[in-house]
């Protein structure tokens, strides 16, 4: 099993370019299944859920190649089996992405309960109240999700609560359903935006995205088209996270300024001096930061994703900082591994108190999920000694070859089994 050895105490320097983002592709590549007409995809990162997502839609009968541009091909001329197993949907939960198209294309799908996750329950409820609305009959058997419908019918849909992936599904479905449906309390992330941005150039008719209503009207088809996914905007706040807590100075390029206020704010009132243009952001850090209280919320608020990484910088910053989070309630889990590394920190509900200490020292610790292997690195880069990051695999669902990138910025890390 991989691992990244971490050598600590240097200020990130230079330039880096962003990937593009996950959360954005992997919705996109599920509307691959809405059109017998090729979609290709650009900017699409090469991560293991990436890769997941590619075998899913393989095993459909979804056609696919990739040429050296980071793009990738999908033909769904014919799909051959409308269903995702449950040994794929456990290891990525986005695996739920298919469940609307498929519905909507094929008129029937059998695709599997996700389970359980790690920061939180993350239930489908909304997705499947939704789908009913558009005229789906869904049952549960065997935990498997079996979705039917001769043909899905517009609705007015008020959602109980914000959930990205649930207006993502329902908008796929709705984009070929017969009239206007309306999404209310919909998801406001830019990742949906992408996801409305595709539709439309492959033809649907979706506005309002980025608003908390969205309208679809339905479409009888879809053809195929170009699209580039978005940056990365975690990867780029993870990155600048870095570069501010080593006290370094950073470019980073092919990134979304415009989507990142809110974590931008933060690190400007932790001291940093950013400055930003069309596609690129720069990053210097002279001397110790100031602890910056966070609280995570949907988009437009800080979001959830980046709330581990602040966590991990405000650890050696002056000062007292309150993390709270909202969105999940077991997203504190990376605390104990940066205790180990001599930080301060306890938690007190849904809200972590740190208090910046002088330094911290490396120590071997395990990533136990996506972002908080992104906090443990981040713990490693400012840690003085030598730092032990087990369980990478986490790291690799979301990061792009993040040791190859902070390398080129002056990290010392390497990955070793």
């Amino acid at each position: 099993m991989d691992r990244l050895l971490i050598e600590g105490g240097v200020p990130l320097s230079g330039e880096a370019r962003v990937s593009g983002a996950k959360n954005a592709t992997l919705p996109i590549l599920c509307a691959a299944l809405l059109t017998e007409e090729p979609l290709t995809v650009t900017n699409v990162p090469h991560l293991r859920d990436v890769t997941t997502m590619l075998n899913l839609l393989a095993q459909m009968g979804v056609a696919i190649s990739m040429d050296e541009q980071l793009g990738v091909e999908l033909v769904a001329a014919r799909i051959a089996s409308p269903v995702a197993p449950y040994e794929l949907v456990r290891t990525m939960r986005a695996s739920v992405l298919v469940l609307g198209p498929l519905i909507a294309r094929c008129g029937e799908a059998r695709v599997s309960l996700p389970g359980g996750c790690a920061i939180g329950l993350r239930p489908v409820d909304q997705h499947l109240k939704g789908l009913q609305a558009l005229g789906a009959t869904i049952s549960i058997e065997h935990g498997y999700m079996l979705a039917r419908a001769k043909r899905l019918r517009s609705a007015h849909i008020c959602m109980d609560l914000v959930t990205v992936t649930g207006t993502e599904n329902l908008m796929m479905a709705a984009a070929l359903a017969d009239g206007t449906t309306v999404l209310e309390n919909a998801a406001r992330e830019p990742e949906v935006v992408d996801l409305a941005n595709c539709l439309n150039a492959m033809g649907a008719k979706v506005q309002g995205a980025g608003s908390d209503i969205i309208t679809i009207e339905g479409v009888t088809r879809l053809h195929g088209a170009r699209y580039r996914a978005m940056a990365d905007r975690i990867e780029t706040g993870t990155f600048l996270a870095a570069a501010a807590a080593t006290g370094g100075s950073i470019t980073l390029r092919d990134v979304r300024p415009d989507i990142l206020d809110a974590v931008l704010d933060k690190l400007r009132e932790a001291g940093a001096h950013v400055t930003s243009g069309p596609d690129w952001i720069a990053l210097e850090a002279n001397g110790a930061l100031n602890a910056v209280n966070v609280r995570t919320a949907p988009y437009p608020a800080f979001p959830t994703d980046m709330q581990a990484q602040f966590v991990a910088l405000n650890s050696v910053a002056r000062g007292t900082a309150l993390v709270t989070e909202t969105v999940f309630e077991n997203r504190f889990m990376h605390v104990q591994e940066l205790k180990r590394l001599g930080a301060d920190i306890e938690v007190e509900g849904n809200t972590a108190v740190v208090k910046g200490v002088g330094h911290l020292d490396g120590a071997s610790v395990m990533a136990t999920d996506l972002r908080a292997s992104a906090s443990l690195v981040l713990g490693g880069l400012i840690a003085r000694g030598t730092t032990t990051v087990d369980r990478v695999y986490h790291l690799d669902r979301g990061y792009e070859r993040i040791e190859e990138k902070l390398s080129r910025l002056g990290a010392r890390i390497r990955r070793a089994r």
